[in-house]
């Protein structure tokens, strides 16, 4: 069996060449909203052809030719109404130096929600058309500026919540994870060579294949770094997404206090009556780089009001979705049947949800020593807090962390790892790792050369899909749908 040349990523360009590719597309590239600055990006054959329509120089002539990277300053005229809609400074930037390696414009204006969509709606009806949702940064990697990690890694800098995501989104976009696949390829390659020649010369095929040392080659060269990044994907899963906790408790005990403690800020309303909380509130806070979803919820109970009646199934809602359950009590009262009861709820609709007890209200004389809570609850970990005093939240915060990352140490678990695979190069990872294991077996089995190399080169295919050399239309519109229009 002879193997196929790896797709490029020009073969894989010319694989959707179809008119989109060649259309020029524009967008709003920053944020809804008023600002200082807004930016229109434009990219494209007709880029520079629509800025020459539409720009009109501030103090001389518009010039002959525009030179790349090179701010000019102006008007933007609507043409139809002789009037300017804005006072700009455009750029133009000449392919392939750019970020789509296309010719592209950008028009910084005045950040008027009312100015942008009338600069991009007469940019449109000059020859343009609406850009979809992460369609410059798909343009990036078709044309081979981007491998599709780096292309990912956009979405994940864009959307990180604490440093640690911030810093594995760079790593990713500088290339490090390709670096890494790159360096399992070029191993497969030299293997690949050996099974080849092998083929070629079936007489000497004995001499050729060692297959105790190609076995262990596998293991150490191939299994081994599989391994390693397989496990890094499901503890940085946790920097990337983050978590969602879940504030449960009967009224009263403390929910809406913790929340605006743990956020530094009054978000919750705090009053000693229960049942003011009538709704979900929900922000995100930042435990030693670990993006977690605090939901405060209405204390649930039984009660005739529709209003916190509706506010109880929308916490039970939240509830069934969260990895964490904060559940709270009073330290200033015993346990009561209704905390025993929600206890048991929990755990009778728990998703394997991992539960901690924080015992509020440490700062008014104790009801019942601390243990006796936990004991009458499952042996639930608990930390004792004042939320009012804000006495033991580094304590919370520690035990938090520690329950969600503390079962992963010793599995490969890095903080400080910059190569981080997400969900889908996990996937494409495992799928490598059991063909890499189907070729281990086949080696023990004696196969044939031609055997061989099929399980090699799906290994080498599956890494393939996660730098992009080989990706269906479909894929990539799953990976770019996450974001927004305009990058």
């Amino acid at each position: 069996m002879k193997f196929t040349k790896r797709t490029d990523l020009q073969n894989l360009s010319s694989s959707f060449s179809d008119s989109s590719t060649e259309e020029t597309i524009a967008a709003i590239a920053t944020p809804p909203g008023p600002g200082g600055i807004g930016i229109i990006r434009i990219s494209g054959p007709l880029a520079i052809q629509i800025f020459q329509k539409l720009f009109l120089p501030r103090y001389k002539t518009a010039p002959q030719k525009y030179d790349s990277h090179r701010m000019y300053y102006g008007w933007i005229m609507d043409h139809d109404r002789g009037s300017p809609v804005d006072e700009v400074l455009g750029v133009f930037m000449q392919a392939p130096n750019t970020y789509t390696r296309e010719d592209v414009v950008e028009i910084q204006c005045h950040g008027s929600y009312l100015v942008l969509q009338e600069i991009l709606s007469l940019v449109i009806a000059n020859g343009a058309r609406l850009a979809a949702p992460g369609e410059f940064t798909k343009r990036a990697f078709l044309n081979g500026r981007l491998d599709l990690t780096q292309a990912e890694a956009v979405i994940d800098l864009i959307e990180a919540r604490t440093d640690e995501g911030r810093s594995m989104a760079v790593g990713q976009l500088q290339g490090l994870l390709h670096e890494e696949v790159a360096a399992i390829q070029e191993k497969l390659v030299a293997m690949r060579a050996v099974i080849e020649v092998a083929i070629d010369f079936p007489e000497d095929e004995t001499d050729i294949l060692d297959h105790a040392r190609l076995k262990q080659q596998l293991k150490e060269d191939i299994e081994k770094p599989l391994r390693e990044l397989i496990a890094r994907a499901d503890e940085g899963k946790i920097y990337r997404e983050g978590i969602s906790a879940v504030i449960l408790g009967r009224p009263n005990v403390g929910k809406s206090s913790l929340l605006n403690t743990l956020l530094e800020e009054d978000r919750a309303l705090v009053t000693p009556v229960p049942g003011t909380t009538r709704d979900t509130i929900e922000e995100f806070i930042n435990i030693k780089g670990m993006p977690v979803r605090i939901v405060d919820t209405a204390g649930i109970r039984h009660t005739s009001e529709t209003v916190e009646e509706l506010g109880i199934q929308r916490a039970r809602a939240k509830l069934a979705d969260a990895e964490l359950v904060l559940f709270m009590l009073d330290a200033s009262e015993p346990l009561t049947k209704e905390d025993l009861s929600l206890y048991e709820s929990v755990k009778r609709n728990s998703r394997n949800q991992k539960v901690l007890l924080i015992l509020n209200k440490i700062d008014l004389a104790p009801a019942i020593k601390p243990e006796q809570y936990s004991s009458a609850l499952g042996n639930e970990p608990l930390v004792s807090v004042s939320a009012k005093k804000h006495s033991g939240i580094s304590e919370l915060k520690d035990t938090i962390f520690s329950l969600i990352t503390g079962s992963r140490q010793g599995l490969g678990w890095d903080p400080g790892a910059t190569v981080v695979p997400n969900v889908r190069h996990k996937d494409a990872l495992k799928k490598g790792l059991e063909a890499c294991r189907r070729l281990e077996t086949g080696l023990e089995a004696d196969l044939s050369p031609d055997l061989l190399a099929i399980d090699l080169q799906a290994t080498l295919g599956h890494l393939g899909d996660i730098v992009g050399e080989a990706t269906t239309e479909d894929v990539l519109d799953m990976i770019f749908e996450r974001f927004c229009i305009g990058k």
